[in-house]
């Protein structure tokens, strides 16, 4: 088994490159999935397609699994927007939850973990309170770690329900502010737009409103009260920061993915020019652009002809986004080394890395 997940990247492009797999082919094409947390992805891309019957009673489970993902989301977001009824600002879903509740074709079959959500700084303190109120804790009581992420991150340090044990991630902005690029976080949260309600968090394929309502009376027509997503552009500059400017590439191949597809749903003439002026705006042109060329480069998204062209470091993301075997484990440790040290490079400046690292290590 040594083919790279290139076959995971065919396969999602054109499901019509799996009819030709044998059962190892199957199987790689799986274990790769799996790894990339792509599973439920591939099998709404498969939908379709003629597979072999072991193959299509997996894929049939990874939609079960990721319609019960969706709807746990959904669900967990609702809770948070009735937690937080009494505060007056917006409350913005992100990533894989903020795409469920659109109704957008990056959430089909998408794998969801935490529950993200982005508030005004200022407000953190009344956020905070209001969670803890109603059942969330801290994850990480350890002083250091609390005082690193209310001093430099883009967060609050996590919170987990004592009774759902589900995660929420707060954000104030969407790169720690130790980071080298600063978006511009009141801007995104200025264009935000409200999701149309439907008694729970709103529209979409798995709507709360499908079973899991909650009582509480509609908000007023203006939004106040019900949870918003990001405009077209800023969810697109935040999913490009989220894999080119912040982290090690890890689960690279599904936050390009649903880079594609919001790229996709999106596409209009005017809708790239805005894409340009907003990347622009907040300092992340150079991630929006890598992202752009890489999905059509890798996912065939179909792009303006002044948005196409070719880094000569192209390369070296695409070998490291498409790293893995035919079992799904990591290969070429040494680029993966390469962007964990670039990691850290663009996420705070090196004194202070090394004062973070050393500390970290004496705590063990």
């Amino acid at each position: 088994m040594s083919r790279d997940a290139m076959l995971l990247v065919d396969a999602l492009r054109d499901p019509a490159t799996t009819r030709g797999l044998d059962a190892q082919g199957w199987t790689e094409l799986l274990s790769m999935a799996r790894a990339e947390q792509l599973v439920g992805t591939l099998a709404e891309r498969l939908k379709i397609e003629s597979v072999p019957p072991k193959v299509a009673e997996i894929l049939a489970e990874a939609r079960i699994n990721a319609d019960y993902q969706h709807r746990s989301a959904l669900w967990e977001a609702d809770c948070a927007r009735r937690a937080l009824a009494g505060y007056g600002g917006k409350v913005v879903l992100l990533k894989g939850t903020a795409y469920v509740a659109s109704g957008l074709k990056a959430g089909e079959g998408r794998s969801i973990g935490d529950l993200d959500i982005l508030v005004a700084r200022d407000d953190l303190s009344q956020v905070e309170e209001a969670l803890l109120d109603s059942g969330w804790e801290w994850v990480k009581p350890d002083p250091y770690d609390d005082a690193y992420y209310r001093d430099h991150m883009h967060e609050l340090p996590p919170l987990i329900h004592k009774e759902r044990d589900r995660m929420i991630d707060v954000h104030h902005t969407i790169l720690p502010l130790t980071a080298r690029r600063r978006p511009d976080a009141v801007a995104m949260l200025g264009r935000s737009k409200p999701l149309p309600f439907r008694g729970g968090v709103g529209a979409g394929p798995v709507s709360v409103a499908q079973g899991l309502t909650s009582p509480t009376p509609d908000p007023s027509p203006e939004g106040e009260g019900r949870l918003h997503t990001l405009a077209p552009t800023d969810m697109v500059c935040h999913s490009a920061a989220h894999l080119f400017a912040d982290g090690d590439l890890a689960g690279g191949l599904r936050n390009l993915w649903d880079i594609h597809c919001l790229l996709s749903e999106f596409s209009t003439p005017d809708f790239w020019p805005s894409l340009g002026e907003r990347a622009n705006l907040h300092q992340l042109s150079e991630p929006v652009e890598r992202a752009v060329r890489l999905a059509h480069q890798l996912y065939g998204t179909q792009i303006p002809q002044e948005w196409a062209g070719w880094d000569r470091q192209d390369k070296w993301y695409v070998a490291r986004l498409t790293a893995r075997d035919g079992w799904g484990r990591p290969t070429r440790q040494f680029i993966r080394l390469i962007f964990y040290i670039r990691s850290h490079w663009l996420r705070m400046p090196l004194l202070m890395l090394a004062r973070h690292l050393w500390v970290k290590w004496r705590k063990g």
